[in-house]
Formats: structure tokens, C-alpha cells, sequence
């Protein structure tokens, strides 16, 4: 697909203010897919400890959070929630009626970043996840009073370069924090204890671990594509007196389905903390 145009052939500018590894994370979804060049995204951090990966993309980069809204007009704040408001205090002189700002810092909601930004200002909230650096991110948006459906759909299509995007309302952004954001580990978790599990049976490392990553994607391919619910699949593996069930049984008497479910509650709760809800 060509790369993002705006108003007639004007390229369209990205920003980034914070260049940790969801910010990386997006910008090479965006560069893999052909959405944008290289070279009109545009970087900004403290330091140049993770600037040097975006300039390996080869994005330009800076030290100036204020260049970054004078050279772009859509506009990723990917900072720590603890540091966003200083942030926005910095760059809320030189924001305009024409920016698009899209926040991802967790728990921050759309409210606050409206009282911290000019009157008007258009203000959408995402939530990501890791996996955008190979295109098959989970991420959710909300967007402010002030964006309208066509902001929204241009920034669901940008992000559709770095997997699945879906509108939602903003209570649930901070839900998505805990099932997708922070489920990315809850996820790598299983997928260890599960290649350790045949470690433990005499299985070689490298290749349970492979196994086990071979496994997870299948099966959620095979829920993706089949759009069935997982109850359906898990009984289609499972026979009647055979190894399935009782290894389920096992899962079950360690309290997986609990423990995983706690899990999303604890993160999401969290989420919700940050943004001092």
C-alpha cells in the first residue's frame, strides 16, 4: 500500500514524543506495512538511548518535544503516564486546531489530556501492544469530544498496518490495557511453563520452547479464523478418557483459569491507577 498522503500529495508527517518500545514498536508496523517513509517520522526523547532505533529505521529524530509538533501534525505521545502532563504542559504552545494527538500512555484518560491541552484540541487514546513490531498488534482507540469519525478512521487505518485496530468506548481502553497490553507477558508466561513442562519430560529446551510458540500461534489462528469460542476448540481436542483431559484436569486443580483471570483484573486495575481513576 502507498504511503499515507494528506491534502492532495502532501506526505502525511508522524510524530513521536517518547521513543521507548511501543513507540518503535508502531513506527517500524507503519514503515513495514508501506503506510508511511522512513523519513517523515519524526522521534523526540531525553536522550539518545532509544532514539538510536529509530534512527536505525531511518527516522529523523530529536531532542525537542516542540520540534516534533512543528514538523508533524498526527502525533503519538508514547511517554510514561507519570511524565505525560509535563509533556503536554511543554508542548501545549505550539499545539494547533490542525493536530491530531493520540495518546499511549496507560490509564491516562481523555479527559485529563483535554484539560491539558488548547481548547479544541483533537484527542484520541490507544492502547497497544507489542506484537505491533510484526504486524499482528491487538490495539484499541477511543477518541475524545473534539475528534471526529474522520481522525478516527485515519488513525484506525494507519494502525491496521501494525495488526487489528478496533473503536470502543474509553472505559474499555483501560480493560484492553489488561487483557492485550499486559497479556503479551501473561501470554509468554504460559507459553515458558508450557515448553517447561516438556522440558521436564526430557524434551530438548530449544525445541519445546519452539513447540510451545508453534502451538499458541496455531491456536489462535485456528480461533481467528474459525470465530469460534474457545470452549468449542478445547472440547474438540479433548476425548474421552484421553491425555487432553487429563492434563486440563491438572490446569484446573492449579487454578490457571482463576490465577488468569485475576490477572487481567490486577492489570487493568493498575491501568486505572494510573490515571488516578
Amino acid at each position: 500500500m502507498a504511503a499515507a498522503e494528506t491534502q492532495g500529495m502532501d506526505p502525511l508527517r508522524v510524530g513521536f514524543v517518547g521513543a521507548g518500545r511501543m513507540a518503535e514498536a508502531i513506527a517500524q508496523g507503519f514503515i513495514r506495512a508501506g503506510k508511511l517513509e522512513a523519513e517523515h517520522i519524526l522521534a523526540s526523547a531525553p536522550t539518545d538511548r532509544n532514539l538510536c532505533h529509530f534512527q536505525a529505521l531511518g527516522c529523523r529524530t530529536t531532542h525537542s518535544n516542540q520540534e516534533v509538533l512543528q514538523n508533524c501534525l498526527l502525533v503519538f505521545f508514547a511517554t510514561k503516564p507519570h511524565v505525560l502532563p509535563t509533556v503536554l504542559a511543554e508542548v501545549a504552545p505550539v499545539v494547533t486546531t490542525k493536530h491530531i494527538l493520540v495518546s499511549v500512555a496507560a490509564g491516562v484518560s481523555l479527559s485529563t489530556l483535554e484539560e491539558l491541552l488548547p481548547p479544541s484540541t483533537r484527542v484520541l487514546r490507544v492502547s497497544a501492544n507489542l506484537p505491533c513490531v510484526v504486524q499482528e498488534g491487538a490495539m484499541a482507540m477511543a477518541r475524545g469530544r473534539h475528534a471526529g469519525s474522520s481522525e478516527a478512521k485515519l488513525l484506525q487505518t494507519l494502525l491496521e498496518a501494525c495488526g487489528q485496530c478496533e473503536e470502543v468506548p474509553e472505559a474499555h481502553v483501560d480493560i484492553h490495557t489488561g487483557l492485550s497490553g499486559s497479556g503479551v507477558a501473561f501470554v509468554c508466561a504460559f507459553s515458558e511453563a508450557l515448553a517447561e513442562g516438556a522440558i521436564k519430560m526430557g524434551m530438548p529446551g530449544g525445541l519445546a520452547h519452539r513447540i510451545a510458540a508453534q502451538t499458541l500461534l496455531g491456536t489462535a489462528k485456528m480461533l481467528q479464523q474459525k470465530g469460534q469460542h474457545p470452549a468449542q476448540l478445547r472440547t474438540d481436542v479433548c476425548t474421552p478418557g484421553g491425555t487432553t483431559i487429563y492434563g486440563l484436569h491438572a490446569l484446573e486443580q492449579g487454578g490457571l483459569r482463576a490465577a488468569t483471570m485475576s490477572a487481567v483484573e490486577a492489570a487493568t486495575s493498575r491501568a486505572r491507577e494510573l490515571g488516578g481513576k
